[in-house]
Parts: structure tokens; C-alpha cells; sequence
């Protein structure tokens, strides 16, 4: 459904983006964040079914400022991988990466002529919490499982747009005591937390939840509906 895309960052670098078109007018647009393992298949599929839901939907390359083509799997070799690039990625000086989501963010709201959101998922998850309180455009932010984000360094951030934040209550990454601290810190946010682990949107990987994505994906385009309209 989707096709690669050159995306031009305000400092110039140039990265790829996925971008996925609905059929017919865009009802508005949705930046979709990778998670530690590349724009893959999982992701060129939820960002597919975004589409498909109407929006138009763009997934830009965040590791592409250390390394292009990034597609990894889910073994033990690719999660080492992909930590060691995401580690890359957070030592890069201010503004880094989120340079490239305001592009994306930019682009979309070019491309679709509405309103913009953002999805991310793990590691794309702290990034749409980031991206809340610091990029520009954005109209609600939705954070899946998202490492870091109930930490203090993350959690005292003020988000300039309505943020909804889905939790699995076995995730051995996000301990429950600091998202009940995260949702004492940030009333406004919408937290949901489900019986599950973390990752358990991923239909690829073993913690693969369907009761739980489902559930997660229902309040997600409901939130977006609310918040980029019909």
C-alpha cells in the first residue's frame, strides 16, 4: 500500500519515511514511531492500517541519522542491535532525532491539509511523549509501552497537546509503581493499563496480546477521532 520517501530535516539531513495514503481525502494525518527495530514489517502494517482507517500515515527512519535501512526481527541479536542504535541515536546532541519527527509531523501536515497526530510504540512510544512537549503542529499524541516515559528525567515534561499512554501491567521494562507515579505526575494524560506484557501490540512478536491491541487500537482512533476530528 505504502511507498519510501526522502525526508528533509530543517538541518538538512535527509532520512527515509514510510508514507501509506487512504483512499480518498486524508481525515488528517498520523506520524508513526518506530520502535527499536526499524521500520519494519510491523510497522509499514500499522502504519497500513492507519490508512486504511483514512489518515494519512507517515513512519520516518529515526535510527537514519546512525544507520539507513534498518529492518530487524525480533531475536536476541536484533534487540542487541537495536539498542546499541538507539543508544546512538539518544547520545546525538539536541535537537537529534526530533528534528526528524518535526519533519515528519511537517510533511504531514503539508500532505494531508488537517491535523496531525502521533503514534509510537517502545522506544517510539518515549519519543511521541517527547514529541508532545516539544514538536510543533501536533494535535494529540498516543504512547504505547513507551521505556522511560514513567521515569522522572521523562515523566515531568509538559505535553503541549492531549496525550493517551497504554501500559501492560507485566511489562518487566516499566515497572507499575512508576506509571501510577507517572499518572499522579500527569493527571491530564489518559492512561490505560492492560493485562499484558511489554510489546503486546506487536502481532510478531511472542508477547503479542490481540484482546489487548485490540482494545489499545479502539481507544486510540477514538482518542484521534476526538482530538483530529471526524
Amino acid at each position: 500500500m505504502g511507498q519510501l520517501i526522502d525526508l528533509r530535516a530543517h538541518d538538512g539531513h535527509v532520512g527515509e519515511a514510510y508514507v501509506a495514503q487512504p483512499k480518498g481525502q486524508p481525515r488528517a494525518a498520523i506520524v508513526i514511531l518506530q520502535e527499536i527495530f526499524g521500520v519494519n514489517k510491523h510497522i509499514t502494517t500499522v502504519a497500513d492500517g492507519f490508512a486504511m482507517a483514512g489518515y494519512f500515515a507517515i513512519a520516518p527512519a529515526t535510527f537514519s541519522r546512525v544507520k539507513n535501512d534498518v529492518h530487524l526481527g525480533y531475536t536476541a541479536d536484533d534487540v542487541a542491535l537495536g539498542r546499541a542504535l538507539k543508544n546512538q541515536i539518544e547520545a546525538l546532541p539536541a535537537p537529534g532525532v526530533m528534528a526528524d519527527v518535526q519533519a515528519a509531523v511537517d510533511h504531514a501536515a503539508k500532505v494531508a491539509h488537517g491535523l496531525v497526530g502521533v503514534v509510537g510504540y517502545c522506544w517510539g512510544g518515549l519519543l511521541a511523549w517527547r514529541a508532545a512537549a516539544q514538536v510543533q503542529g501536533l494535535s494529540a499524541a498516543v504512547s504505547y509501552y513507551g521505556g522511560g516515559v514513567t521515569l522522572p528525567a521523562e515523566r515531568d515534561k509538559q505535553p503541549l497537546c492531549p496525550v493517551l499512554a497504554h501500559f501492560g501491567e507485566h511489562d518487566k521494562l516499566i515497572a507499575m509503581d512508576t506509571v501510577h507515579a507517572f499518572q499522579l505526575a500527569q493527571p491530564q494524560v489518559a492512561v490505560h493499563v492492560y493485562n499484558a506484557d511489554h510489546g503486546f501490540n506487536c502481532d510478531h512478536r511472542g508477547a503479542y496480546n490481540a484482546q489487548a491491541a485490540d482494545l489499545a487500537l479502539e481507544r486510540t482512533l477514538g482518542f484521534f477521532i476526538q482530538h483530529l476530528g471526524e
